[in-house]
């Protein structure tokens, strides 16, 4: 199994934006080969910092999500309306 944190930074004001676009992420990985279970937490200190914890079966099964199209778009759409900086992902492998 693996546990990947993946840890976003967002503009100002683009909370509820960002919280919508990651449950139906969550929610469509839900039948995901592979996936197993994902949480989005929220920095109490930080408004505009954000974790996903997203558990897998494998490597492979997380790495076939960050390839598909559907992610690929998603990813986009962060990066010219959403996100302040670059993302960065932990893989944690037990």
């Amino acid at each position: 199994m693996i546990t990947i944190g993946m840890n976003y930074t967002i503009l100002p004001d683009k909370n509820a934006e960002f919280e919508k676009a990651c449950n139906a992420v969550i929610g469509a990985m839900a039948d995901m080969d592979g996936h197993t279970k994902s949480f989005l937490f929220k920095d109490v200190n930080n408004p505009q910092s954000y974790l996903i914890m997203s558990d897998w079966s494998d490597r492979a099964a997380f790495d076939a999500f960050i390839s598909s199209e559907q992610f690929r778009n998603v990813t986009n759409w962060g990066k010219e309306q959403i996100l302040a900086g670059r993302p960065s992902h932990n893989y944690f492998e037990h």
